[in-house]
């Protein structure tokens, strides 16, 4: 089943339509169909059983009254299902779950409710299809009698991607009967979403098995839009991970990254998934710029898993032309690279933990704090995983716990074990802290809590929260090598940290600096936070051996507003635990680097990408130019004797050297995407 996933050219076909359309596909023709997708160098498109409005698009035998009411070409899916197969295109069958208008019409009895009464998702006179429908409800019958008929009626079934399967806080009378039968209290919002959680698993492993009853090798995937570690627990119900994630839309460009880097961690191939749209999903005749279809697609490759393009074939079926031109444009480049991408895995030393996994279950994992560490490692050119706390310490020389990963008495006794086997930890803000953020529950860290810190006018703690005006900002003077290439004066921590003392046998790297007073309408100066009082007020940044901990939540900051004397203090307390990173490059901070290893063929690829996201409107970053980069010198840690280094996948030999455990080597010329190939010698 490994095949499938890792195709690196695919589509996502959407065919949300209305009943109030007519023609529904009458202008559809297979052969313009298949040939059009062969051209544009597509190996493999997910098309339609039925869609969000609830209508089906083949000829149904179990379900006839749901066949769109104007649908012109009755086997509309049997006849992409075989233009495609005939060209050698897999297909994957789409099917919604908790979105369905027509049964949301029918069924309201079956629909999420609020804690309220009211129903979950658009009000009665909103236009969308988007009330919940509960996955304990008796719908489940019909969707298990909705796959048998699938079955029944295509001439073959390649994979199933089910979408819109959320874990709800549900309020409706199927989860609050069943929470009392299990002893729960439905009245308990967490318990409810917990429950829902539990709702969800169960769901996607009876599913999965009702679907081998039928088929040994269909793939099948359950789509909510993100992947993250609440996906781990169920992870044998899904042969690959899809990852959703639209950067024109609402999860912007850093979403997909920060989820690549942990799902690709889980053991099964992953798959990307942008769409062609300008905007998002159901942007009708809109184009993305050529330059941010190849960025979003080529960093999937860089990344370790396949392209996968979202399209939506309009309602009379014909597909459009000048949308897989723009597709084809881009996917006939990566027909050219796969062959550097396939099973390539990534190489990373740093082991970035997520506080996604101490989230609600229903959480998208875009923390501040993570997104904040993520940026920091990515602009200096680190290789990272993002894990959760089950993952191996051992593969990692570092690991970075961002601002608020709690611990308990499990990871404190795998953290030391990791620490006591020569591994190194950065840490800060209230990472580390036991459930209560009391005391400090990590025996590895060289500090211990000395107070809770001031409260505001309201009686709020202050520490770690965003103040508009810095109103509690506190200070840092860097010297010595955590304050490498910074002046040595007051540096704004504009979000307080934790009030902390250095353990006796640790060494304090920098010390905490207050203002002379807090903003507030008491006393305040000025437009923002009050200047420095000059005085030391307890320890900003502590190492003891190979753990460095900083009491400011820095990640959290960065995500704010990006000061760059934040990542400084990082990358400098990175470079004290590891002064033989990975990677080394002298280009500029917007170069993404990548490292992967094919180990068949005895050979690491090194990606480099070079566009740059503008935000040129109010909520779209936009990519229109590539800069071009020239001459960058780059180093990689190599245990392996190389034996050459070339271009990919030109084959143009660059000299290289190679000492002291390195080797070295300048990219001519970077243009957008840039491979550069490593062979080495067997062992």
């Amino acid at each position: 089943m490994s095949e499938f996933p890792m195709r690196m050219r695919q589509i996502h076909l959407d065919f949300h339509t209305s009943e109030a359309i007519a023609g529904i596909g009458g202008q559809f023709d297979p052969d313009e169909f298949g040939d059009t997708l062969l051209q544009a160098r597509v190996n493999s498109i997910t098309c339609f059983a039925r869609g969000h409005h609830g209508w089906i698009y083949y000829d149904s035998k179990a379900h006839p009254e749901r066949i769109h009411p104007h649908l012109q070409r009755r086997n509309l899916l049997v006849e992409q299902i075989e233009a495609c197969h005939a060209r050698g295109i897999r297909v994957p069958v789409y099917t919604t779950v908790q979105w369905d208008h027509l049964t949301a019409t029918q069924n309201p009895d079956w629909l999420c409710v609020n804690e309220d009464g009211s129903y979950q998702g658009n009000g009665m006179y909103d236009a969308g299809f988007y009330r919940r429908i509960a996955l304990n409800s008796p719908y489940m019958d019909f969707l298990k009698a909705h796959v048998t008929d699938i079955f029944d009626c295509l001439p073959a079934v390649d994979g199933f991607f089910f979408d819109i399967v959320h874990a709800v806080d549900d309020s409706s009378i199927w989860t609050t009967r069943a929470m009392q039968e299990a002893g729960l209290d439905p009245s308990d919002a967490e318990a409810r979403l917990a429950y829902g959680g539990e709702v969800l698993d169960k769901f996607r492993s009876e599913m999965t098995a009702f679907v081998r009853s039928f088929s040994d090798d269909c793939t099948v995937f359950y789509n909510r839009g993100h992947v993250g570690p609440h996906n781990r627990r169920n992870r044998d119900a899904f042969t690959h991970w899809e990852l959703e994630s639209l950067p024109s839309g609402h999860w912007g460009y850093i979403h997909f990254p920060l989820t690549m880097r942990y799902a690709r961690t889980l053991g099964i191939p992953c798959l990307g998934h942008t769409g062609k749209f300008h905007t998002a999903w159901g942007d009708f005749h809109s184009f993305k710029n050529q330059e941010a279809l190849e960025y979003e697609c080529f960093r999937m490759l860089a990344m370790g898993c396949g392209p996968f393009v979202g399209d939506q074939l309009p309602p009379d079926g014909k597909i459009e032309e000048p949308v897989y031109e723009l597709i084809g444009n881009v996917y006939r480049q990566i027909e050219q690279k796969e062959a550097w991408c396939l099973d390539a895995q990534a190489i990373s030393d740093i082991g970035l933990m997520t506080p996604e996994e101490f989230a609600p279950v229903d959480d998208r994992g875009m923390q501040p704090s993570i997104c904040g560490a993520h940026s920091m490692l990515q602009e200096a050119g680190h290789q990272f995983d993002i894990i959760d706390s089950h993952a191996d310490f051992s593969a990692y020389n570092v690991l970075v716990l961002p601002d608020d990963i709690p611990a308990d008495s499990a990871l404190n006794d795998k953290i030391s074990a990791y620490v006591s086997a020569g591994g190194a930890v950065i840490a800060s803000f209230e990472s580390g802290l036991d459930g209560e953020k009391s005391g400090f529950a990590l025996d590895a860290l060289p500090v211990t809590m000395t107070g809770s810190g001031p409260r505001d006018r309201f009686g709020v703690l202050v520490r770690g929260r965003e103040y508009e005006r810095g109103d509690y900002t506190e200070y840092i003077v860097p010297n010595g090598a955590i304050g490498k290439e910074l002046p040595s004066t007051e540096h704004a921590m504009y979000i307080r940290g934790t009030e902390v003392a250095a353990d006796d046998n640790a060494e304090v790297l920098a010390q905490i600096t207050p203002a002379v007073f807090d903003r507030t309408y008491e006393h305040f100066c000025s437009h923002r936070q009050s200047p420095s009082s000059g005085q030391s007020a307890g320890a900003a940044i502590v190492k003891r051996g190979q753990v460095i901990y900083f009491s400011s939540p820095l990640f959290t900051q960065y995500y704010h507003n990006a000061p760059q004397w934040c990542r400084t203090l990082f990358l400098n307390a990175l470079d004290m635990l590891l002064p033989q990173p990975l990677v080394r490059h002298e280009g500029p901070s917007t170069l993404e680097v990548m490292l992967n290893e094919q180990s068949a063929q005895n050979r690491l690829v090194l990606h480099l990408l070079h566009y740059i996201p503008i935000r040129r409107s109010h909520s779209i970053d936009i990519i229109e130019d590539i800069i071009p980069l020239y001459d960058v010198p780059i180093s990689l840690r190599a245990d392996k004797t190389i034996d050459s280094v070339t271009l990919a996948p030109g084959g143009d030999s660059l000299e290289f050297s190679q000492a002291d455990g390195r080797v070295a080597f300048t990219a001519p010329f970077i243009h957008g995407h840039q491979m550069i190939e490593l062979t080495y010698m067997e062992k």
